[in-house]
């Protein structure tokens, strides 16, 4: 055993003070700075305000948003097109207003901000590609988002009755026209998702950017909707199409609007990555 001397104290010099950093990894900074709360203000909007606190309370709020969302598009849709086949092409730019004004005021809402308000795998997975989204959190979301469509279709069904499950509601699941193969359909669903995963990494850059995220995503979202509902079917989310096909039984397509949104979102994460715009994944 060994006596060693008492340290001197330190006597401390005029100057100003420096305060300890901590020791390990940082996480990105918030792009409102480091003392920013990331869940304050409207539009906090998805990427680096998810993946903080417990995963199950984030995971549980994007299932019930996803759930409400998909309730919503069933009722939307029963109550547009309604027993007349014959108005089914008709409503697509009023169901893309509807849907879009959904998703703007579910990302701004407690819940949305509370898990980010991604309501779509291909959008986790996007978020993880650009690095503002822990990639071991985007199949606990994905299968949040896929339950919660299934969920909110079959709850659709048990309001609304045996209305949605007859043509032309079918649980609201999409349907390309006929003229558009498999490829087609897959083009247009990745090319969706590549320009909006582009579109996030711009507005995640700045907080100017993330304040107008929601109203960007909702008008996106709109204009898909409207103009390739009639085409491919505008679907861009897995979730969106997922409930509906399952409980149409309209599952011959499903794997290209659950595998399109996916390519287009790690294409788009690429392109940002080549301009500078992706953070490193982790």
């Amino acid at each position: 055993m060994t006596l060693t001397p008492a340290p001197e104290p330190v006597v401390p010099r005029p100057g100003p003070e420096v305060r300890p950093t901590a020791i390990g990894p940082r996480s990105p900074e918030s792009p409102h700075g480091p003392d920013a709360d990331p869940g304050a203000g409207p539009g906090a909007g998805p990427g680096p305000d998810a993946g903080r606190g417990p995963l199950l309370p984030r995971a549980v709020c994007e299932a019930a948003l996803t759930a409400l969302l998909l309730f919503l598009i069933v009722t939307a849709v029963r109550w547009l097109v309604g027993p007349d086949p014959g108005a089914a092409a008709a409503r697509p730019a009023v169901l893309g207003a509807v849907v879009g004004t959904l998703l703007a005021l579910f990302m701004m809402s407690p819940p949305g901000r509370c898990s980010g308000g991604h309501l779509n795998p291909a959008v986790s997975l996007a978020l993880w590609r650009l690095g503002v989204f822990p990639g071991r959190e985007v199949v606990p979301y994905a299968v949040a988002q896929l339950a919660g469509s299934l969920f909110g279709v079959w709850c659709a069904g048990l309001v609304w009755g045996p209305v949605t499950a007859r043509p032309p509601v079918r649980h609201a699941s999409v349907r390309a026209d006929p003229a558009w193969g498999d490829a087609a359909v897959l083009a247009a669903e990745a090319g969706v998702l590549a320009g909006s995963t582009l579109m996030l990494a711009v507005l995640l850059a700045s907080p100017g950017g993330r304040r107008v995220l929601p109203y960007a995503v909702g008008l996106t979202t709109a204009l898909v909707i409207g103009v390739l509902g009639p085409l491919s079917g505008g679907s861009a989310n897995p979730a969106r199409q997922f409930g509906p096909a399952l409980l149409a039984g309209d599952t011959g397509r499903l794997w290209v609007y659950v595998l399109g949104p996916a390519l287009g979102a790690v294409l788009g994460a690429w392109l940002a990555g080549r301009t500078g715009l992706r953070r490193p994944a982790r």
